[in-house]
């Protein structure tokens, strides 16, 4: 898929040092795990909320809630995470990638989100109102509801994805490509400035942006038209 005019998604690449183990004991509200693996993790409660985690594995993690408010993710790779409820206002995240994972509800208002790759994730209601993202991948993801609104969004991609709702009311968008994004419903079409759709997403779209406008579409009487108006020429 090419990148959105002016440019898509920069993302940095993702590296590791050498990973010691991680034991639940290193997780908790303000820790600071770094350099750590954790692996076929399963808690009740996946809290790091205050904390910062960085250059860390986790891989195989399930837990029935997680708790990251105001927590910070730095050079983090994730895959197969299984987390129901997810409270993470204000998150920070930068240089992380999420795959093979399943989210239920995450609230993720208000977070911050810098070279952020999800990959083939299956992703329930994602709240991202006033967020502040940039150079974002959504790969490969079905998404039953996706929240932007109020959020900024720059250089974002979501190639191969399906989204039941998007919502963008009041987002500010730049570079936002949704080429080929299979798409039911949608919410502020009147904030889709500085995104980049292809022509059949441009149909579907045609009697929302019409509404938007204000326009009433109905069926042309018969002999007239824009060219002028009918008549036998008598």
């Amino acid at each position: 898929m090419s990148p959105a005019r002016g440019g898509g998604p920069r993302l940095e690449p993702l590296r590791l040092p050498e990973l010691a183990v991680g034991l639940p004991g290193d997780l908790g509200p303000r820790a600071q795990p770094e350099a750590l693996e954790f692996a076929d993790l399963h808690v009740d409660v996946l809290d790091v909320a205050g904390g910062a985690v960085r250059e860390c594995r986790l891989r195989g993690v399930r837990a029935r809630e997680a708790r990251w408010r105001s927590a910070r993710w730095r050079d983090v790779e994730v895959a197969d995470l299984d987390v129901p409820v997810v409270s993470g206002a204000g998150t920070d995240w930068a240089g992380v990638r999420l795959e093979r994972s399943r989210l239920g509800s995450a609230e993720l208002y208000d977070a911050t989100w810098r070279s952020v790759e999800l990959v083939d994730c299956r992703l329930g209601y994602v709240n991202l109102r006033g967020a502040d993202l940039a150079d974002v991948v959504l790969r490969g993801c079905s998404v039953e509801e996706l929240d932007l609104a109020g959020a900024s969004a720059a250089r974002v991609a979501l190639p191969g994805c399906r989204v039941g709702a998007l919502d963008v009311q009041g987002a500010r968008l730049a570079d936002v490509d949704l080429r080929g994004v299979r798409l039911s419903a949608l919410a502020g079409v009147g904030s889709l400035r500085g995104a980049v759709v292809d022509p059949d997403q441009l149909l579907l779209l045609a009697p929302l942006l019409a509404a938007d406008l204000g326009l009433e579409v109905r069926e042309g009487l018969e002999g007239g038209g824009l060219g002028g108006a009918g008549g036998d020429g008598s």
